[in-house]
């Protein structure tokens, strides 16, 4: 029997709408970062094994990238990861930093916003805290959220008036409003241009050294992959062919010849050369 790390789905964020998972108290600033355990993963659509046996650990606030060829695997590990979909076998289990089992509370983001329409940005925002939040409460936490991603003084605008980057922003916003401890992205930033995609990747470094949840990123991208994970792993056929630390310290910069060693290796093996 697959064993499932959730009873039932968990909050969109940017995608098809989903059941929310009831918010947590946000007791303190930061949250419970969540450690990952993946053993024996399988995942089968039909005749077609899209995961093999993958074993991963990722401890509590690490950021780790997932890269790879299309088809290799990397959007199924994210999905089950959060709970949208369930391995054929294997086991995923949660932890906190004091190695005690839990639930985490977990949001994911897409590369397509979806946000609202007929919502301000705010609203938006506040709907990632689900069904329940008394709303002067979900404004403050929508207000303190929307300063950590530079959007306060686009609270009261429609969508239709942003840019993309904005978007994403209140994507990541919303997101981020109920403190997660794990925060799940597939390919977040593919759809922004090049400028914007780099003021993105700082953004979202930022935010995550300051609220220590622990990130899991998808990305067809190895330089995105290298600037801003602490680690990254390359799927090949549903298997991790290589397991890669980033040492750099953050902030990153551009352009580092270090980082560029790093991503040649990631090529390398993502290409079939190593």
């Amino acid at each position: 029997m697959p064993i499932r790390p959730y009873q039932r789905p968990l909050a969109f964020v940017g995608g098809e709408p989903l059941e929310y998972e009831p918010p947590i108290p946000a007791r303190a600033n930061r949250p419970q970062a969540a450690a990952v355990k993946l053993s024996g993963i399988q995942k089968q659509f039909g005749d077609n094994r899209v995961l093999r046996g993958v074993d991963l650990q990722v401890p509590a606030g690490q950021f780790l990238a997932i890269v790879g060829k299309s088809g290799c695997g990397k959007s199924t590990l994210l999905r089950l990861l959060v709970g949208l979909d369930s391995q054929t076998s294997g086991e995923i289990s949660f932890k906190n930093g004091a190695g005690a089992e839990i639930v985490p509370n977990a949001r994911i983001v897409f590369q397509e916003p979806r946000l609202l329409p007929w919502f301000t940005v705010s609203e938006n925002v506040e709907v990632g805290l689900g069904d329940g939040v008394p709303k002067n409460l979900a404004r403050r936490q929508a207000e303190a959220v929307q300063a950590e991603v530079q959007l306060r003084e686009k609270a009261g605008e429609w969508p239709a008036r942003l840019s993309g980057g904005q978007r994403q922003r209140v994507v990541l916003a919303r997101a981020l409003v109920s403190r997660p401890g794990l925060l799940a992205l597939d390919e977040p930033l593919g759809a922004l241009d090049a400028l914007t995609r780099i003021s993105m990747q700082q953004l979202l470094t930022r935010v995550w050294r300051e609220l220590g949840f622990t990130a899991v990123l998808v990305t067809h991208d190895v330089t995105e992959a290298v600037h801003l994970a602490d680690r990254v792993i390359v799927l090949d056929e549903g298997r991790i062919k290589l397991d890669l630390a980033i040492p750099q310290a953050h902030p990153r910069r551009h352009g580092d010849p270090d980082l560029a060693a790093l991503e040649g290796k990631l090529l390398s093996a993502i290409l079939g050369e190593s």
